[in-house]
């Protein structure tokens, strides 16, 4: 190879590794300003981000196995148990037993858990519109399907089983 084209791979390279970066930086960021926005109205009524988040996922997949509700939270086993029992010392979600296998607990709304996730959640998307309001709808499309082609290589780079949700 010339020295023409090993400058052109090495400059290749170099562009790749400031556009990776960056792109890194821009995720993060995005995510922060996000969620520092959507605190505020979440701690109106008593909730964190994760406690939100199993909440939220109660409401739209039903019971489900601790584990389960922390895969899909994206969060520790250690942190699911945490918040599954804050939740429940405040009576919004009941843990029982699985009765296929009892080694597993699951995680339940119970009525009042229902009603405080059916009263946030509409606003709660509402305020994610406006927020996410400097894309057209075919931009938040375009840039879903990329984000997730780019977790699904991430998790075939690493070994990691990817999933439906991927």
């Amino acid at each position: 190879m010339g020295t023409d084209a090993a400058r052109q791979l090495a400059s290749g390279a170099e562009g790749d590794r400031k556009a990776t970066l960056h792109l890194i930086i821009a995720l993060g960021r995005a995510l922060q300003a996000l969620e520092r926005a959507v605190r505020p109205h979440l701690a109106q009524f008593g909730l964190g981000m994760t406690e939100f988040a199993v909440l939220e996922v109660l409401l739209h997949k039903g019971t489900l196995p601790l584990g389960e509700i922390r895969d899909r939270i994206l969060v520790t086993g250690a942190s699911t148990t945490y918040v599954v029992k804050k939740l429940e010392a405040r009576g919004l979600v009941r843990r029982k037993e699985c009765a296929e296998d009892e080694r597993k607990a699951l995680g339940e709304l119970t009525p009042k858990g229902r009603k405080l996730i059916q009263d946030v959640f509409p606003a709660h998307v509402e305020q994610l519109r406006r927020l996410m309001g400097g894309l057209s709808t075919s931009e938040k499309d375009e840039a879903c399907r990329l984000l997730r082609r780019l977790g699904q290589h991430a998790r075939k780079t690493t070994g990691d089983r990817i999933t439906e949700e991927d």
